[in-house]
């Protein structure tokens, strides 16, 4: 990579340009590390913009590590509601009551300590360390590792061990350790808003001199992409129950079958949030939901009303394509069920449910 004096430039240019083009973002306004930690476990999986709005609900509502830890997980996951890969909040709130325990709720600032901490990986403990703390830790994420993989035209997967180690290697050289936050910051703004993997902006680009790939006109060809895992398609079926309050009821993860046909195990589709009773289809929608009810809500007697159908919904879990067939059923009363709830269709904010369900729910508001 750069040595000597092209590497002085190199620096010297990317971090101007980002002095005087990054985007304000809430995070980026302090050094305080609970804030830059929540934030970039909000960020994985997450675009900048989906993410401002539910960052500044959740620091209005756990201002501090403190505030965090002592909320009840039900909130916490309510306030991530519609986020995805929910497992980032339980393992948030994890790591804080272990800040907490172990740290006098003071993030820590000894690398082995953050890297202990739940949901924590190396790519975060790198960012949050050089962000809030000024240590010399180079990141690497998605977008540096494009950024360096364009500038020295390096082809392969990069996601093989030893082409991501090397990567690596690349980001601690080309690191200035007189301002690693800003520096680490400004190659994740470099390849988020320029050097993009689709329709880069080379002309616009700080370093463009120092790009190898550009040189060779191979910009749009690095990196290479990687082989996909195949789709797989399920096909569920999710049951809205209607009271004359327009009520309905909604089941905890505690109530979902294991699994699913070979597939994934459906709590984890539903992502182990409040739901709409859920099943998965082989042949018939209607006729093995009705089944399901009078199995598991009434008790073996014959369901008299009538099973509406509502409009087909599709939705898409990481390798998973899901088609999901509503139906809403009225009822005089709502079935009594463990682990459920009871509030109205027109608003299930109240509780932590997936974008999945809020789906179902919108179908059935007739």
């Amino acid at each position: 990579m750069l040595t000597g004096r092209s590497l002085v430039s190199f620096r010297r240019n990317l971090l101007a340009w980002f002095a005087q083009f990054h985007r304000d973002l809430p995070w980026r306004r302090n050094k305080d590390p609970y804030r830059i930690w929540v934030s970039e476990i909000m960020l994985q999986q997450t675009r900048v913009a989906a993410a401002i709005p539910y960052f500044e609900r959740f620091l209005a509502s756990f201002p501090d590590v403190s505030a965090l830890a002592a909320a009840p997980e039900e909130e916490v996951l309510r306030l991530w509601s519609g986020l995805g890969y929910y497992s980032r909040a339980r393992n948030l709130q994890k790591a804080a009551r272990q800040i907490v325990a172990q740290h006098d709720g003071l993030f820590p600032v000894s690398p082995q300590d953050v890297l202990a901490l739940s949901g924590i990986g190396e790519y975060t403990a790198r960012a949050i360390l050089s962000i809030a703390h000024g240590k010399k830790h180079a990141v690497l994420d998605g977008n540096v590792a494009r950024v360096i993989a364009r500038l020295g035209a390096l082809r392969g997967d990069l996601r093989s061990n030893g082409r991501w180690r090397e990567l690596q290697e690349k980001a601690d050289t080309l690191l200035d350790p007189h301002a690693p936050g800003d520096w680490n910051q400004a190659v994740m703004e470099l390849g988020a808003t320029i050097c993009t993997p689709r329709s880069p902006q080379c002309p616009r680009c700080p370093v463009n001199p120092w790009c190898k790939a550009l040189k060779q006109g191979q910009v749009d060809c690095i990196p290479e992409k990687r082989n996909r895992r195949a789709t797989e398609e399920i096909t569920l079926a999710a049951l809205v129950f209607a009271d004359p309050k327009g009520r309905t009821l909604l089941l905890s993860s505690a109530n979902s079958p294991a699994k699913t046909r070979g597939h994934a195990n459906l709590a984890a589709l539903l992502s182990r949030l409040w739901h709409f009773p859920t099943i998965e289809v082989r042949r018939d929608a209607a006729q093995e939901m009705r089944a399901h009810v009078e199995a598991n809500f009434l008790h073996g007697k014959k369901l008299e009303g009538k099973l509406q159908p509502l409009k087909k919904i599709r939705h898409a879990v990481t390798y998973r394509r899901i088609t999901l067939l509503p139906f809403r059923l009225e009822l005089s009363a709502l079935p009594s069920v463990p682990h459920s709830k009871i509030l109205p269709i027109a608003d299930l904010s109240s509780v932590a449910i997936s974008n999945l369900t809020r789906k179902v729910g919108r179908s059935a508001q007739i």
